[in-house]
């Protein structure tokens, strides 16, 4: 079963209010007293930590497509610090990005980038979305297991919890910039792969989408910006195919490989046998 997406499906003001106070606040932490150098670091490795380490190794390449296989003690601490980047839990974020896979800019793709690049950016989100409905049939492989149970339901106490201790540890500075500065730079980074990468940017591949290859993105989304390669290929662990296609979670891959902490790694030659 699928089910058509529309720009006036109703509001989801939960999400609207929430968004509207994550960016207001951000801008407070360039207040005096506020303002510190060393929050703007903590907010760059949380960044990384988050959105590069946490969603683009732990819930895209590792968990979404299964581009390689590591422990399950690495898996649920990568998952971790993708719950900590405030994007829904790792059930309900697995279940959408697989179904868009499956129906890329298509009329039933929730982010699909026929709509316009402020749908497809955050427009979406900003109403009901009809995938939800078809996430367990995207997710039965993680759908039973306690901990991503747990995540999916608890990532906002979860948010809570951190934002306290950062504020213990560096007081407003670290808070603001360590939660609300960080959540929306993670928000963006990740955003601009459903809309700039189905805009902007060459075209390797004919991959039966409007994905794109576009060098900017993948510098601040940490390889994920070679979008055309990866719908071309989605099961590949390695997005920038080019030498010069930078791709540092490919990077992050091949070191985990290296030490011996992932295994069975697909490649280019992989991803096309099983369907990418």
């Amino acid at each position: 079963m699928t089910i058509a997406t529309s720009t006036k499906l109703p509001r989801d003001w939960a999400v609207i209010v929430f968004m509207i106070t994550i960016h207001i606040a951000a801008l407070f932490a360039f207040l005096p007293g506020i303002f510190s150098w060393k929050a703007v670091g903590l907010a760059i490795f949380l960044h990384w930590l988050t959105g590069g380490l946490g969603i683009t190794l732990g819930w895209h390449r590792l968990v979404s497509h299964r581009s390689f296989q590591t422990s399950k003690w690495l898996e649920y601490l990568l998952v971790f610090f993708g719950t900590l980047a405030m994007q829904g839990g790792p059930i309900w974020w697995v279940g959408l990005h697989r179904h868009h896979h499956l129906y890329s800019d298509q009329d039933v793709d929730h982010h699909d980038s026929c709509k316009g690049f402020w749908w497809s950016h955050m427009g979406w989100m900003l109403r009901e979305v009809p995938a939800e409905q078809e996430i367990p049939r995207f997710t039965k492989d993680i759908a039973n297991d306690r901990f991503y149970q747990f995540l999916d339901q608890y990532f906002f106490p979860i948010q809570i919890g951190f934002a306290v201790l950062l504020y213990l540890i560096g007081g407003l500075p670290f808070l603001f910039w360590g939660v609300f500065v960080r959540l929306v730079l993670v928000y963006h980074t990740t955003w601009l792969v459903n809309s700039a990468t189905h805009k902007f940017g060459y075209r390797t591949y004919d991959s039966n989408d409007r994905s794109t290859n576009c060098w900017w993105v993948a510098l601040l989304a940490y390889g994920e910006g070679w979008h055309n390669n990866h719908h071309a290929f989605q099961y590949s662990a390695r997005h920038g195919l080019k030498w010069w296609e930078i791709d540092m979670t490919w990077m992050m891959v091949w070191l985990l490989k290296s030490v011996g902490l992932a295994w069975k790694v697909k490649l280019i030659e992989d991803s096309a046998t099983s369907g990418g």
